[in-house]
């Protein structure tokens, strides 16, 4: 076993303690919870490493970095998910690799999203970003649709050929009234899940938590956490 293996290996075993530890003390199964790694700035041979751990969701947020990333891992079972604010320019490259998109925001996306899918044939699953530091009609600042734009923007998605709604995702804000209040947020994204699944009952993904909040995640109720530093290491210079 390579240093970096064992360093992977026991990083992956205590987040995998942390979440089992979250559940336990949730009153949840630990198969409720789905470990997404987060491997932006790491290479491909991080990524295989982690395939052979048995990781099967990974995460990026620069098409730039994830599209040869996922060409030289194409023949691992990974289910590949695009996490970064999206412009529409780059959505025919991310629709060749993502089987998820988890910020989709606004109507453009959508419709940009949606002409991709048909092109290639893929379904293409999408969460709507929620900004839990935006008012009733803006966008937050990392991106995000306001909870007043939830409902529209899932209606598009539905009826949008190609795609499929999954859910919500939020990343704890730092600004606003939830700002270092994460368990309030993913209670407040999970309220919004709630509401979303009475006019769509298959939307029950909701991904909330990171490597330093994934806890508080996991005890409001979130279906999938994204965990970068946890596992992967504190990155050299992040972009």
């Amino acid at each position: 076993m390579t240093e970096r293996r064992e360093e992977l290996a026991a990083n992956l075993a205590r987040v995998e303690d942390r979440i089992a530890a979250a559940c336990e003390a949730a009153g949840r199964a630990r198969e409720e919870v789905t470990l997404i790694v987060v491997t932006k700035t790491y290479p491909a041979s991080d990524v295989r490493i982690l395939a052979g751990l048995g990781v099967r969701h990974v995460a990026e947020n620069r098409d730039q970095d994830a599209a040869p990333k996922a060409a030289a891992c194409a023949d691992l079972p990974l289910s590949w998910h695009f996490v970064g604010q999206l412009q529409t320019n780059k959505v025919r490259s991310v629709a060749g690799y993502a089987e998820m998109v988890q910020s989709v925001d606004r109507a453009r996306l959508v419709t940009a999203l949606s002409k991709e899918a048909v092109r290639t044939g893929r379904e293409i699953g999408c969460l709507i970003q929620v900004a839990l530091d935006a008012g009733e009609k803006e966008r937050g600042d990392r991106g995000g649709v306001a909870p007043g734009g939830i409902e529209e923007l899932a209606g598009l998605i539905a009826s949008s050929e190609g795609l499929r709604l999954g859910g919500l995702m939020t990343v704890a804000p730092l600004t606003g009234q939830y700002a270092g209040r994460q368990r309030a947020a993913f209670d407040r994204l999970m309220d919004l899940s709630t509401a979303l699944r009475r006019a769509h009952p298959a939307a029950t993904m909701v991904s909330a938590g990171m490597s330093a909040d994934l806890e508080e995640a996991v005890a409001a109720g979130a279906t999938h956490v994204r965990v970068g530093s946890a596992v992967l290491g504190v990155r050299p210079g992040l972009r």
